[in-house]
């Protein structure tokens, strides 16, 4: 990856810690309003990126009207400004400011800590809805032994920033020499792999049907969970109101007695992705629908093929 000179980093930098400082500044419940406002905004006034965003819906929600859509896509993008704010002010969501915004989140620690001490480890799956930091957030403030993966930012001071953003929870560099070593060590010494399945990969893999369109999964996570013989949860983080919901969706747990492993991973991956297209669909205010790599448009493969493909990008997940 190529770094960015000094003159641009410091100026991204310098940036994005006046935006912090504002944002750290101003009540966390008058942030969220300035934020589901702005959205509003940018919807309705400025129609950001409005086409785009409602072809997908419209796409996965025919029978939905203009004004469903609009909505969504206005929901959608309050999510990610509030997912913003709430990364800005990481740092100081401590375990008092968990009991009082994330419902229940000691319950569902204990319920995956029984997971835990199972020793075999656990994989949670989870996709780009609701805030999928604050599931990771709120587990490791609880104490859950957690880890995740995450690509390195080309702008080394924010990379370093966001590292510190990530606190209690673990973060390996996607892609580094040793990551796929170490996943596989911190399963069997029993800790628990937070993971963002990838949606959209470069060589064919798992081929699911997700939003009504086709999405070439990675088969990675169910892998792991496979060659340590791990649970996999599946789960994911909804808001509703100023309120982190946990939603345990499912189970899963590989068979012992298969002897192909990679047809074993293959079968988890498609149940794991049947039951969060379920979700998404269930509450599609929450979904990333404004990700610019998206699942029903074309995309460039290797080789300069063209095929249907979907993403999610590799931050680390709850």
């Amino acid at each position: 990856m190529a770094r960015k000179s000094a003159i641009v980093e410091n100026l991204e930098y310098c940036g994005l810690r006046a935006v912090c400082g504002i944002v750290n500044a101003v009540p966390y419940r008058a942030a969220m309003k300035i934020a589901g406002g702005l959205a509003w905004f940018l919807v309705y006034a400025m129609r950001f990126k409005r086409a785009r965003t409602l072809q997908r819906l419209q796409s996965v929600f025919p029978e939905k009207t203009r004004s469903w859509h609009l909505a969504t896509a206005r929901a959608s993008l309050a999510n990610i400004l509030k997912t913003g704010v709430e990364m800005m002010r990481s740092s100081s969501l401590d375990r008092d400011w968990m009991n009082k915004y994330v419902v229940d989140g000691e319950k569902y620690k204990r319920r995956l800590q029984e997971y835990v001490d199972e020793g075999k480890g656990v994989v949670i799956m989870v996709p780009h809805s609701g805030n999928w930091y604050m599931a990771a957030w709120s587990m490791a403030k609880y104490g859950l032994p957690l880890f995740a993966i995450a690509a390195r930012q080309r702008n080394r001071k924010i990379d370093e920033w966001m590292k510190r953003q990530y606190g209690d929870i673990e973060v390996l560099e996607r892609g580094a020499a040793r990551t796929l070593v170490d996943i596989k060590a911190k399963l069997e010494a029993g800790r628990a792999f937070a993971i963002l399945p990838d949606l959209r990969v470069r060589q064919p893999d798992v081929e699911v049907d997700f939003l009504g369109g086709k999405a070439n999964v990675s088969h990675a996570g169910a892998m792991f969970a496979v060659r340590c013989s791990s649970p996999i949860v599946v789960a994911a983080m909804r808001r509703e109101g100023e309120k982190h919901v946990y939603r345990h969706l499912a189970t899963l747990r590989p068979d012992p007695a298969a002897r192909d492993r990679k047809a074993e991973a293959e079968r988890l991956t498609r149940e794991a992705m049947a039951l969060l297209d379920a979700e998404i669909r269930s509450n599609p205010g929450d979904w990333f629908w404004y990700n610019k790599r998206w699942i029903l448009q074309e995309v460039k493969g290797k080789g300069g093929a063209e095929k249907k493909r979907c993403d999610t990008a590799g931050a680390p997940a709850p």
